[in-house]
C-alpha cells in the first residue's frame, strides 16, 4: 500500500512538473537563441578558416551590438568556439548552439 501511495505521489508530482515545462518560448528567447547561433557560426567559420582568437575578438569590440549584454555574450560564445576541438562546419554548430539553447530555455521557464 505504501509502494502505491509512493507511486502515486510519484506521478502526480511528475505530472505537474510537465505541465510546467511545456510553457512556449517567448518571441525574445527564439531571437536570442538564433542571435546566438549565428555568433557560434561565424566563430566556427573564423576559426576553421584560420582567423585567430584575438583577431575575432577584436572584429566582436569594434561591432555595434543592439543590447549592452550583447558584446560580453559574444565574447563568450566565441571564447567557447575557439576553445573546443570541434572541426563541424559552421551551420552544425549554429543549429547545435540554437537547439541547446531553446532546451535551456524551456528548462528555464
Amino acid at each position: 500500500m505504501r509502494v502505491f501511495l509512493a507511486m502515486a505521489a510519484g506521478c502526480v508530482l511528475a505530472s505537474a512538473t510537465m505541465g510546467a515545462q511545456a510553457r512556449p518560448l517567448t518571441q525574445n528567447d527564439r531571437h536570442t537563441c538564433k542571435w546566438g547561433a549565428q555568433i557560434a557560426a561565424e566563430a566556427q567559420k573564423a576559426k576553421l578558416s584560420g582567423v585567430t582568437l584575438y583577431a575575432s575578438r577584436k572584429k566582436l569590440q569594434v561591432r555595434r551590438f543592439a543590447k549592452a549584454w550583447m558584446r560580453m555574450t559574444a565574447l563568450g560564445i566565441t571564447e567557447q568556439t575557439f576553445n573546443s576541438r570541434s572541426r563541424l562546419k559552421p551551420a552544425a554548430i549554429g543549429q547545435t548552439y540554437y537547439e541547446q539553447c531553446v532546451q535551456h530555455a524551456v528548462a528555464r521557464k
